[in-house]
């Protein structure tokens, strides 16, 4: 299994990224594809991950497929609250959606970014 990385960056940072493994594809050269989610911002990161659908996450993680009524019993949350809050975890990317419900891909997520002091 692999990690999703969750990073905070600039849509030009992301792009610049991205630019520089393409051009090193075209060279020949070896590019180690590394799942990523990326935020322009923590506000846009909190709205998609927040606590409650980490819950969600981390019931999922290890398990294979489960079905969101399932789910909803391991995190011990009404079941419509969690199918939206999945449905929002899917749409990121962040989770799949399976024939037998839905599974997290990865083996952990790692977060990649600083806080800093407000200016």
């Amino acid at each position: 299994m692999t990690t999703l990385t969750v990073r905070l960056s600039s849509m030009d940072e992301a792009k610049a990224r991205f630019s520089e493994a393409a051009k090193l594809a075209l060279a020949g050269k070896s590019v180690a594809a590394t799942p990523t989610l990326n935020f322009t911002s923590y506000e846009d990161m909190h709205r998609v991950l927040a606590p409650l659908r980490l819950a969600i996450v981390r019931a999922l993680a290890g398990q294979g497929a489960l079905s969101i009524r399932e789910v909803a019993r391991r995190v011990d949350r009404d079941v419509q609250a969690v199918h939206r809050d999945v449905t929002t975890l899917v749409n990121a990317g962040v989770i799949d959606r399976t024939e037998n419900g839905v599974a997290f891909p990865y083996s952990n997520i790692h977060f990649e970014f600083d806080v800093s002091a407000a200016a």
